[in-house]
């Protein structure tokens, strides 16, 4: 990602919370419901009481309310290019720890985190071909111990496709390069029509049960 393309996300983020407040609106959520909708399946990787998260563009940090919310006992990190988003997220849900910086930047060591999320962040159009995405996505799955869990835009949806702005895969094609590196994935369709979920395990899920 270069900077002109962070400070236009970061640039967006800014007009949309001004317009919209603290609200999905402001991170390009639709509704909370669909926003909801897509954690509950993220939850769905597995978490185990104490795990350390990270939650990779976390906004305000909504992901953290919502599995704790859902009686999840985990020791949260959030980070986000945006940082008003953070500064916002902050004042909402005082002691969260979000920390503002892209993925590469902050670098996170490998295997560091029990559990590695996302959710909707990686469906702003970088023109690259998906090239961020997937590099993010392998990043993503280094800094996790156990599992990484993640949605993306589905481009077998005509309005997404139709749409110059976003960024959308084919189902397959990502599962097919997860698995030159994943040992064990799941692939999650069906709960939106626009939108599916991975779940990439360092071992199959019943081994590290």
């Amino acid at each position: 990602m270069t900077p002109a393309q962070r400070q236009r996300i970061r640039d967006r983020h800014r007009d949309a919370l001004q317009r919209h407040g603290w609200h999905p609106n402001a991170l390009y959520w639709s509704t909370t419901t669909v926003q909801e909708t897509c954690f509950a399946v993220l939850a769905e990787a597995g978490l185990r009481p104490g795990d350390r998260l990270l939650d990779v563009g976390c906004g305000f940090g909504d992901l953290a309310a919502f599995l704790r919310r859902q009686g999840h006992d985990i020791d949260y990190t959030g980070i986000d290019l945006s940082p008003d988003l953070i500064t916002a997220g902050r004042e909402r849900y005082p002691g969260l720890n979000l920390r503002e910086g892209d993925l590469f930047e902050i670098d996170p060591p490998p295997q560091s985190y029990d559990v590695v999320m996302l959710s909707g962040s990686l469906n702003e159009a970088l023109n690259d071909d998906g090239d961020y995405a997937r590099r993010c996505i392998r990043r993503m799955f280094e800094s996790s111990r156990r599992v990484l869990a993640f949605n993306l835009l589905d481009a077998r949806n005509d309005w997404i496709a139709s749409r110059p702005d976003l960024q959308s895969f084919e189902p397959q094609a990502i599962l097919d390069y997860c698995q030159t590196f994943a040992a064990h994935c799941e692939l999650r369709e069906g709960y939106l029509d626009n939108n599916f979920t991975l779940f990439l395990y360092r071992q199959p899920p019943a081994a590290n049960a």
